[in-house]
């Protein structure tokens, strides 16, 4: 006999998937993978809950750590509001002389919410046991086509991340991403650190020489 897939079986699968993906890259010309000292890692994210920023930094930096890289979070290291009432040349000098020679900024781009319609029942197998007579039939499909259904909202997050070379303050690489309903900030921030890490490592711009053995 056939087998069919049901489609919750389906979803189910789905919902392990993840919910970031890279829409588009840029590496400036000169870009080559080299070992920071230090990186510092800033989320500018407008948000009412400040453990989005948190966790989006904390992530990244606990990535860059596992690279071998020294990272620290700017919510940790300086406050909610680092630079505030700081000119350009002060700002850059503060980050000197704590030693930080690039930063990666984490920025939410925008946030879009969507309402969708889920159906009651969404299921489909044709060799249901209930298909084979009539009555069986009937009294499945009734209950199926009479529950009723209910509207969820979605969230998607629009993401860029640039790393920029104190040096000169030149712009290094810079990367895209869109995250779909994530099922919280803790995992969002999870999977967008490991995201944007795997992205500079495979496009050269961070030395992946300091990679554990299988961590990429």
């Amino acid at each position: 006999m056939k087998r069919v897939l049901w489609i919750p079986l389906l979803m189910l699968l789905l919902a392990g998937c993840a919910s970031s993906k890279i829409t588009s890259t840029w590496k400036a010309s000169d870009a080559s993978g080299r070992k920071y000292n230090k990186i510092l890692v800033v989320g500018l994210i407008k948000e009412n809950d400040r453990s989005l920023r948190e966790h989006m930094e904390d992530h990244l930096v606990g990535d860059l750590k596992e690279l071998g890289y020294n990272a620290i979070s700017a919510y940790s290291e300086y406050g909610p509001k680092e630079f505030d009432g700081m000119d350009e040349q002060t700002a850059i000098a503060r980050l000197k002389s704590n030693g930080v020679d690039a930063v990666i900024t984490i920025v939410l781009l925008d946030k879009e919410k969507e309402r969708r319609y889920v159906p009651g029942r969404m299921m489909y197998s044709p060799y249901g046991y209930y298909y084979g007579r009539f009555w069986g039939y009937y009294g499945a499909l009734q209950r199926r086509i009479y529950e009723p259904g209910y509207y969820v909202t979605d969230t998607r997050y629009f993401w860029e991340s640039n790393l920029y070379d104190l040096g000169d303050q030149h712009l290094v690489y810079s990367v895209q991403t869109q995250s779909f309903d994530p099922s919280s900030s803790e995992a969002l921030g999870h999977e967008y650190g490991q995201l944007i890490v795997k992205s500079m490592v495979k496009n050269g711009v961070l030395d992946k020489n300091a990679l554990p053995p299988k961590a990429f």
